[in-house]
């Protein structure tokens, strides 16, 4: 029993080892932390090995498309599970049975026919679930949502969503975000969102008014913010149907991708201002087919709690057309926030800036207005009581003439004209005397003058070709100067109150330590991208001298330093300065000297040891290894021998053995390189065709030879024949003796022939003459 017991422990402890490093190999992430992100791998199953040590798990973006039983079970810890963007079809019913934790479970963008209740029956923490981009068509008869206690954010729908029933949100009362893809919804059985009592901010991307209506109903009193997508207000009669909205008690309303025309908008307008608690109202991205023309009188009513109107990328086809407005103008005396954005606005009438009593903020930004059309926008008697204006981004020109337009403005604050192309700028301007706030940066200008207006607190002219800032402004706190070609600070005296200064992206190398100290209330600034020299004295001065809480200086990539302040943009800290750091000039020095010594000593060792004879060795034994090895065939072999000899004994040589040799009957055909070797080709290629085309390669040796290095070539190619090829190709004829210290060791492979193969000795005495060239003779033939 004890054995069966340790075995089945092993087993178990074995197969978790394996799922384990299963798991490790499928995503690698998810071994050394609790987030595990097994998102784009190609993953056709949840991965084995999952344990509860993990709390996030991204399995989006694979090919998964069944969740098992087992998949999770061990999972007990998770809170976020991700498994957006695969082929899910199917999920076991007790597949989340074990996350109890669980607080987003995202199944969007799936293959989901259906919504099963049981799935989420043990899901107690989830918080947010996002079940849009599937393929079912309802809820089911019952609410899958119902023991969802702490739902907060609820996504579902998809383009074959089509229907909603009675009871399929029953288990939900408040929610932070109800997000319904809706477009194709044609049914909507009434009453069917009413049981969620509080709805912050509900989406719902819509095509049917009729339907839209009935929702509409069900949510009068429960949703803050209402954002509606994708519907079309096109026909009047139809706008009968949203009468219902005007008994609604949402604070927001937001219409996206929404189509008006002419013929709509004054029903539209009149339904919204009847709205009891509306404060916001908001389009993006719209259409408006029409000029402005109402086909019915609007009936201003004056909303009463109507204050924020916002429009962003409103699409007008023929908005040159566009009249003056007249029709709303009794609409808009109560608004305090109007944003008009990206809309090709070129002109604000008159009439319609002198109606907007209340407007404290405004931004215009990204339009068309130009230094003519601002004049008129922003007459006399216009946006009186204005803090915040934003021009950003339009064809404004002319400083100048800028700053006078707006010079009535009593209560302006805050302006915004970046993006702009001002040029050059005047000596003196005319502003509102309250300003306190200035953006110019981005408008191409080369200095600052007197212009700008002292009293500014926080200016703004980063992103210009400013070489130097030296303007007189007493109350200014922030100056932001980033990106220009300043290469020094600006001076302390006429800006004493400056508490933040931002000089990132400049030219500067280094400020003084009485520059530095010239701030007296200085307590953030950030230098860092500039072309700071990385000195000792400069950093032991920022360490040990400042006094300002935060200073960011960011060294150049070129520069190494061993401290805090290497990381761009790091804030000063303990700096520990090394010898780099102190002794720049004379640690390049050092390292030079050092390099040269380094390069002298391998070209003496290379020198000493034949380097460059062994690279060109190597490179001429490369080419003949890329030779076949075969023997080649009887008709390619047209000598009997190649000689390899010393050019030092070519008199013995051509003189003695040649004449022996070539007339012996029958003759022999010896190769030669001085006779034999094909002009213009390479030698080393020739000296590898002469050895593969002779029978024999016959060595003279001498003392010469041990010196010549081509002899050394010819001795390893074959050498290759006598190894490679397991022949008997070599003859060695020894012609005088030679000692063996005289062998250079690079000639190893000669003294390994000669250890292993018997050699002919050249004999003084013609005796012996006669029985040396009988024995070559024989060895040549065999």
């Amino acid at each position: 029993t004890h054995t069966w017991r340790v075995l089945a422990v092993y087993m178990i402890l074995a197969a978790n080892l394996s799922e384990q490093q299963a798991l490790k190999q499928a995503c690698p992430s998810c071994g050394t932390s609790q987030l595990c992100n097994c998102s784009s791998m190609g993953l056709d199953f949840v991965p084995l090995g999952l344990t509860a040590k993990i709390t996030v798990l991204d399995l989006a973006h694979n090919r998964i498309k069944h969740i098992r039983s087992q998949d999770l079970q061990q999972a007990v810890n998770l809170r976020v599970l991700q498994l957006q963007s695969n082929k899910i079809s199917s999920i076991d019913e007790d597949s989340f049975q074990s996350l109890a934790k669980l607080e987003l479970l995202d199944l969007s963008n799936n293959s989901l026919a259906h919504v099963s209740p049981v799935w989420f029956g043990h899901l107690f923490s989830l918080q947010h679930l996002h079940l849009q981009g599937n393929s079912y068509r309802d809820l089911g008869e019952s609410s899958p949502f119902s023991s969802l206690r702490n739902l907060s954010s609820l996504h579902l729908g998809n383009p074959w969503f089509s229907v909603i029933r009675q009871g399929n949100f029953e288990g939900i009362e408040l929610l932070h975000k109800l997000w319904i893809d809706g477009s194709n919804l044609s049914q909507y059985e009434q009453g069917s969102l009413k049981s969620i009592k509080t709805i912050n901010h509900m989406i719902i991307n819509i095509r049917s008014i009729n339907v839209f209506s009935d929702i509409v109903r069900d949510l009068l009193h429960s949703v803050a913010w209402l954002e509606v997508r994708r519907i079309a207000f096109s026909i009047a009669a139809e706008m009968q149907l949203l009468r219902v909205m005007s008994s609604s008690f949402a604070k927001k309303i937001s219409f996206r991708q929404t189509l008006l025309t002419d013929a709509t908008v004054p029903e539209l307008v009149t339904i919204l201002e009847d709205m009891p608690k509306l404060v916001e109202l908001e389009l993006v991205d719209c259409r408006l087919l029409g000029t402005g023309q109402w086909k019915i009188q609007i009936q201003a009513k004056q909303s009463q709690t109507l204050r924020v109107f916002t429009i962003e990328k409103l699409s007008i086809e023929e908005f040159y057309l566009f009249t003056d407005l007249q029709a709303v103008e009794g609409l808009i005396s109560l608004f305090r926030r109007v944003t008009v954005q990206n809309t090709k606005v070129f002109l604000v009438p008159c009439r319609i800036s002198q109606c907007l009593l209340s407007l404290e903020y405004l931004d215009l930004s990204a339009n068309l207005l130009g230094d003519q059309s601002l004049e008129h926008s922003a007459c006399q008697g216009g946006w009186p009581s204005l803090q915040t204006l934003n021009l950003s981004r339009n064809s404004l020109s002319d400083l100048e003439m800028t700053s006078k337009s707006l010079s009535h403005l009593g209560n302006l604050i805050v302006l915004d004209i970046s993006q702009n192309n001002f040029g050059e700028i005047p000596d003196v301007c005319e502003w509102p005397k309250t300003l306190k706030y200035l953006n110019l940066s981005s408008t191409q200008i080369p200095k600052v003058t007197a212009c700008i207006p002292r009293s500014l607190e926080v200016l703004d002219v980063s992103a210009n070709n400013l070489k130097e800032f030296g303007l007189q402004l007493p109350s200014l706190k922030e100056l932001y100067l980033t990106k220009n070609q300043l290469k020094a600070l600006p001076g302390a005296a006429p800006i004493p109150n400056l508490v933040a200064l931002s000089v990132r992206r400049n030219k500067l190398n280094s400020f003084s330590k009485e520059e530095f100290e010239s701030f007296k209330r200085m307590e953030l600034l950030d230098a860092s991208d500039n072309n700071f020299i990385c000195s000792c004295e400069f950093l032991s001065f920022i360490h040990h001298e400042a006094r300002i809480a935060q200073v960011l200086v960011g060294w150049p990539d070129e520069y190494v330093c061993d401290s805090p302040l290497a990381v761009r943009g790091a804030q000063v800290g303990a700096v520990h300065l090394s010898l780099m750091e102190c002794h720049r000039s004379l640690v390049v020095s050092l390292i030079c000297v050092l390099v040269f010594l380094v390069i002298l000593l391998l070209v003496a060792v290379g020198y000493k040891y034949h380097v460059v004879w062994y690279m060109r060795m190597t490179w001429a034994w490369l080419q003949a290894k890329r030779k076949p090895k075969r023997a080649p065939p009887k008709d390619d072999v047209c000598y009997d021998a190649f000689v390899s000899y010393s050019e030092n004994d070519s008199d013995w040589v051509e003189n003695t053995m040649v004449q022996e040799l070539e007339q012996a009957c029958p003759p022999f055909r010896l190769c030669l390189h001085k006779r034999d070797f094909v002009p213009g080709k390479w030698i080393v290629d020739n000296i590898i065709d002469s050895i593969e085309k002779s029978r024999k390669t016959l060595f003279v040796l001498s003392e010469h030879f041990v010196q010549s290095e081509w002899c050394k070539y010819e001795l390893d190619f074959s050498h290759f024949r006598l190894f490679d090829e397991n022949n008997d190709a070599a003859i060695l004829i020894l012609l005088e003796p030679i000692q063996s210290k005289a062998i250079p060791k690079r000639f190893c492979k000669l003294r390994k022939i000669m250890n292993t193969k018997t050699y002919l000795e050249w004999p003084a005495g013609e005796e012996q003459q006669e029985m040396f060239w009988f024995n070559l003779k024989i060895a040549l033939r065999s």
